[in-house]
């Protein structure tokens, strides 16, 4: 089972890395932009559009209002920036906004911004790839009728691209991104030219229809509202901006002031971008409708139901390079692709942020783990199963997904900057050099304002978008807590029951005495070895036991008990029902009833076998026992494998690819931080498997082979356990 898992894996994701290799895989600064800023830079393929989708209600009048709304994200945008070049500077750690929030507002506004995050990087997968999908899908009608299939497909694609390491993904999307933003960045300047110096009329395709408003003659409130409504889709430029502050620990040294330089250039980049493709789709008259089939009319009458609504960027390309050129198939397949890369942002946040959390027992200890590419595997792939169940659920519509974004991401910034703001407080108060008090005053005034205006368009956001899908985010936000909560109450009760105490206890006092009780169902090698290993153990007492399912087969296994003279009582156990599991469970208890101070070894014979359909042969009885024995206060349950011909096989097969680590190795914790001690837990991780293996029902050569069948057993017949399972 080993061989047939390993190869497709090393296929997939590529030769493992050692722990040591870790510095390998920091990002330069021209790489680390596409991988951590991907979101927030392709967030312009779709937010212009969001922002007229919403003015539209109140029909083609309201459009002169976008840019003021752009204006407003800008300062937004250049807000939040500069308010994270700050959170990098004091908290290089990786642990961004949770870091910040726990550290000065406490474990509950920590878990908060965790859980913001945590739907918002879920989100930001599912968002990218279905907003990817209806670009893609208005060039290939085959996306379009199966898009949630395609989705599903890009998801999936994306997460074995992470498998294989940040840096490795890294390179593979730096391409798209910047093949994506100098295309805008063309276009913006070509449409400026042919506008500003050689006067051309540029019109997009939908210039010449009209709207016909929902709600005519806004004013007041109501306009005040479908203004703050707009503005809040707008945000949506600002997603992923956090992902940096999390990721610092990937940059290369100086790794502040790089993460701090590429935020200032995502910012730079965005902001641009943005307002260009604003502008342009005001110039060519882009028309957008939520409603396209009914709201948007062409010659008074509704385009119909098989019209396709481009998005805006497509809009303005088309107007600004001409249908069918190529720099507008290029800025077309380009703008398709970075979408689906940038949920590369969350893919690289969220398992991050996963890890600390696991580290702090907010989350399953699995999760702070690297695999065989130094990437956080199991957040990876935690991530994109939440993110295939959002798509699926919401039949991978983009305008439905959206309506549920923005709400976390706001949450984590106003909270994030709120304890920015205590940061500097607290330093503040002991800090006596007068230069470094201004810089921090300086330093507080942005966190201040950032905190001020991130608070702000929270309220907003909440307000406008609450009925409209909102409310999906918060519960998200509310299950994660609840969760969390309870995994933090778990680890934090089983640590509590088995701390050592200082006092010798009942746990550190010796038994009285020890009966061994040895498991057999016929007299064969693995029978006799393990009478012969428990004769070594020197128990008060030691009885073979077997259970009477069929008396012609116990009959045969007494007389032949006799005539070998095996000088160990044979204990026969009634089971009138045909039960093996039940009578051996029954007759421990009572041993430990009499003598509560006594322990009780059971000891279980087992065979190796070294090829998985050998498994596929023998039934689990043993397996479901040594389950139940665990439960059982006092037992110790004892293995004692007789490895057959074909787990040599096997062995051999492993001591060929011993360079390869088994699908099942365990690597704990960040590689790097725990130095020496990290790769010598490692290298014990084989061998204190096989040592545990006897008192586990692992034998050694079964955690190679995969699986072993119990020769001795509890009873007639043979009943097999699988060690693989229980190593």
């Amino acid at each position: 089972m080993s061989k047939l898992t390993d190869v497709p894996k090393r296929i997939l994701i590529g030769r493992a890395l050692r722990s040591d290799r870790l510095g390998e895989t920091l990002l330069p600064k021209r790489i680390a932009l596409p991988v951590f800023a991907s979101d927030p830079l392709s967030s312009v393929a779709y937010a212009p559009g969001e922002v007229l989708l919403v003015l539209s209600i109140a029909g083609v009048s309201a459009y002169h209002f976008s840019p003021w709304i752009a204006l407003a994200v800008v300062v937004l945008m250049f807000t939040v920036v500069a308010s994270y070049r700050q959170n990098v500077h004091a908290y290089p750690s990786g642990g961004g906004d949770y870091e910040v929030a726990t550290t000065n507002l406490g474990p509950r506004a920590g878990l908060t911004v965790a859980s913001a995050l945590l739907v918002d990087y879920v989100l930001t997968v599912a968002v990218s790839i279905a907003s990817g999908i209806e670009n893609l899908g208005s060039a290939i009608p085959f996306v379009v009728e199966h898009k949630v299939l395609c989705a599903v497909a890009v998801i999936v694609l994306l997460t074995l691209m992470n498998l294989r390491g940040v840096k490795e993904s890294g390179k593979l999307f730096a391409i798209p991104t910047y093949v994506f933003v100098s295309g805008v960045f063309i276009m913006i300047a070509w449409g400026a030219f042919r506008g500003l110096a050689l006067g051309d009329t540029m019109r997009a395709p939908t210039a010449e229809y009209t709207i016909k408003p929902e709600h005519q003659g806004l004013a007041g409130f109501a306009l005040v509202f479908l203004l703050l409504r707009a503005f809040s889709s707008g945000c949506a430029a600002l997603t992923g901006v956090e992902a940096i502050s999390n990721g610092v620990p990937a940059f290369r040294k100086p790794k502040s002031k790089n993460a701090a330089t590429t935020l200032a250039m995502m910012g730079l980049l965005a902001v641009t971008m943005f307002c260009g493709i604003i502008v342009l789709a005001l110039v060519t008259k882009v028309r957008m409708a939520e409603n396209p089939a009914t709201d948007l009319l062409s010659h008074g009458v509704g385009v119909g139901s098989g019209y396709v609504q481009n998005p805006v960027i497509t809009q303005v390309a088309e107007a600004v390079f001409g249908k069918g050129s190529f720099l507008f198939v290029v800025l077309a397949a380009a703008t398709a692709l970075v979408l689906f890369l940038a949920a590369n942002t969350a893919y690289n946040g969220f398992p991050v942020l996963g890890s600390i959390l696991a580290q702090d027992r907010y989350l399953p200890r699995q999760l702070h783990t690297r695999g065989d590419r130094l990437a956080f595997s199991n957040g990876i792939v935690l991530l994109a199963g939440a993110a295939m169940l959002l798509v699926v659920i919401y039949g991978a519509d983009s305008t439905r997904l959206i309506q549920l974004y923005i709400v976390g991401v706001f949450v984590s910034f106003t909270l994030s900057q709120i304890g920015m703001v205590r940061h500097w407080n607290r330093h503040l108060a002991s800090e006596r050099d007068a230069a470094t008090r201004r810089h921090m005053v300086r330093s507080r005034a942005i966190n201040t304002f950032g905190a001020f205006f991130t608070g702000l368009v929270l309220v907003v956001v909440l307000v406008t978008k609450f009925t409209h899908g909102a409310w999906v985010a918060l519960l998200g936000m509310v299950i994660f807590y609840a969760t969390m909560t309870a995994i933090r109450k778990h680890y934090d009760r089983v640590a509590a029951e088995i701390v050592a105490p200082e006092e010798p206890g009942d746990d550190s006092v010796r038994p009285s005495r020890i009966h061994s009780v040895v498991l057999i169902s016929r007299i064969h090698r693995p029978t006799l070895r393990a009478l012969a290993y428990a004769k070594l153990m020197r128990s008060d007492t030691l009885e073979a036991l077997t259970v009477n399912v069929d008396q012609a087969e116990t009959k045969v296994l007494r007389a032949e008990w006799e005539r070998r003279g095996i000088d160990v009582p044979l204990k026969v156990l009634d089971s009138p029902y045909r039960e093996i599991t039940r009578p051996i469970i029954e007759y421990v208890k009572s041993l430990r009833k009499e003598s509560p101070r006594d322990a009780v070894s059971v000891i279980i014979p087992e065979y190796v076998v070294g090829h998985w359909y050998e498994h596929l042969l023998h039934n689990q009885s043993a397996l479901r026992l040594k389950g139940r024995l665990l439960f059982t206060p006092g037992v110790m349950v004892t293995s004692v494998p007789y490895q057959l011909q074909s787990s040599e096989a096997a062995r051999n097969r492993a001591r060929r690819r011993q360079d390869w680590n088994a699908p099942g190795s365990v690597r704990r914790g960040p590689a790097g931080e725990r130095g020496a001690g990290a790769r010598l837990g490692a290298a014990a991780g084989p061998a204190g498997a096989a040592g545990g293996a006897a008192t586990s029902g692992a034998a050694g050569p079964a955690g190679t082979s995969g699986s072993s069948g119990t020769a001795g057993g509890a009873g007639a017949g043979e009943r097999e356990t699988e060690s693989g399972a229980r190593g």
